[in-house]
């Protein structure tokens, strides 16, 4: 095991920014030092260096191997995270006239939603919200309207814990948010008009989001009212170096899609996704109800498993004796309380196998 991922990886469940895999990590400190041969940081590299163009080209096609992307759609690398993108979808795509519809999971489809609501006009198409969040909408027929400009769904609800297993159909452009699951399963590119992703769970650190966009989609419409740096069109057109790009994010991502690769591509994260969620969801079923699950089993998410004991007593005892046994980043969000393993590509099976273990023992115990 090398240094860089005993000291900064062991046993760590935190919803975001999530680990990255240890082999990256050692590379990419590597590289903060010297990259290469140029005697020079990663982190000095001009971004309209030969070397820089090498690396965000490397991204794209590995991004477009895992996935299996068409043609038919471009891999942008962009800043301001899911939340510009909450903004920047309305903006481009949604026209006089038209509306864009939203499927409510929890609260980051909601913020997707309240934003394109300062923009133009919004409706709900489907929402789980009268129950809690605790599912995701069962969707049997086409949810959209012939005015609606897109249709517009969160994959995976990092807060509470559900996931889409299918993605619906629609007449209109398909819309996702894929920011805490990219990368984690096989995805049918092809159905979608856009994707986004914020790297900091399965892609790499903070500081780039990838879109995946249909090009015809973005020629197909005038926003010649929205900035040019908020214009999808102007990014495509200068390959995403309109304005300077986050060198060392995107440099990280293309090492995490490297060892993405060398591990066996995308089905090999989704078998591991499996193994590790139904660890921890087993702990959770098999207590009697001493450990409460948030989500309906049918949604559940493979990379966020949320839970709760019967008091905040036993919930404060959890965290101190897990943090004890070198469990960390267990605490669920501030908004729902109790707790959250995030369960991303670069935690280990033997991290949850560990955590599973823990809290058994902690039921025996208490």
């Amino acid at each position: 095991m090398n240094t860089v991922k005993t000291k900064l990886r062991k046993d760590y469940f935190g919803a975001g920014p999530g680990p990255l895999p240890g082999p990256v990590l050692e590379q990419i400190s590597k590289d903060a030092a010297e990259y290469g041969d140029l005697n020079l940081s990663v982190l000095e590299i001009s971004h309209r260096s030969p070397a820089y163009e090498q690396i965000q080209e490397r991204a794209k096609e590995r991004l477009r191997r895992l996935l299996d992307i068409p043609d038919t759609h471009d891999v942008l690398f962009l800043q301001g995270g899911a939340s510009l993108q909450f903004a920047m979808i309305p903006m481009n795509f949604l026209q006089e006239g038209r509306t864009g519809a939203y499927v409510l999971t929890g609260q980051w489809s909601e913020k997707a939603y309240d934003e394109a609501g300062r923009v133009g006009k919004v409706r709900v198409a489907a929402s789980s919200k009268e129950v809690g969040y605790r599912s995701i909408p069962s969707l049997s027929a086409d949810i959209a309207s012939p005015d609606d400009a897109y249709v517009h769904i969160t994959s995976n609800e990092t807060i509470v814990g559900s996931q889409w297993r299918t993605f619906p159909e629609t007449s209109a452009p398909l819309v996702a948010d894929m920011s805490s699951d990219i990368l984690s399963r096989p995805i049918p590119v092809q159905n979608f008009h856009l994707i986004y992703a914020g790297a900091q769970k399965n892609l790499g650190p903070a500081g780039v989001t990838v879109v995946i966009v249909r090009k015809d989609w973005v020629e197909s419409l005038s926003t010649s009212g929205v900035p040019k740096i908020l214009q999808y069109a102007t990014h495509l057109k200068n390959d995403s170096k309109y304005n300077t790009p986050p060198v060392f994010a995107v440099h990280a991502v293309e090492r995490v899609l490297a060892w993405v690769e060398e591990e066996g591509g995308v089905q090999e994260m989704e078998r591991r996704a499996k193994v590790k969620a139904d660890l921890v969801y087993a702990a959770i079923d098999d207590s009697d109800g001493f450990y409460q699950g948030v989500v309906d089993p049918e949604s559940r998410s493979q990379m966020n498993v949320t839970f709760r004991l019967a008091s905040k007593e036993l919930e404060t005892a959890f965290l101190n004796e897990a943090k004890e046994a070198g469990l960390s980043g267990l605490s669920g969000h501030r908004s729902v309380g109790g707790f959250r393993a995030s369960l991303y590509n670069a935690v280990e099976v033997s991290s949850c196998e560990r955590l599973a273990e823990f809290m058994r023992a902690f039921q025996k115990k208490h």
